[in-house]
């Protein structure tokens, strides 16, 4: 095998052994929560209004957002049947 063709298969198979990171961010609340601490940030996206995570977040280091990720009810409702 040559050297550069092992390297690059060795190369591989470092990047596969690596953990993968989690989905940070859940598409089905609208709202994210960071907490800032000692071991680093956290987003934590569970909440439904903003009131819910600053209630939450209140008297934490801690800020709640908008989630840039949030899958939104899909549209307009549909529309009802008419009764003739």
């Amino acid at each position: 095998m040559r050297p550069v063709a092992r390297a690059i298969l060795v190369g591989v198979a470092i990047l596969a052994a690596l953990p993968a990171q989690a989905q940070t961010y859940d598409p089905r609340y609208p709202i994210c929560m960071q907490v800032f601490s000692i071991d680093g940030p956290a987003i934590g996206c569970g909440y439904t209004s903003m009131t819910q995570c600053k209630a939450s977040a209140s008297g934490r280091a801690a800020e709640c957002f908008a989630n840039p990720y949030f899958a939104g009810a899909g549209g307009k409702p549909p529309a009802r049947a008419r009764r003739r």
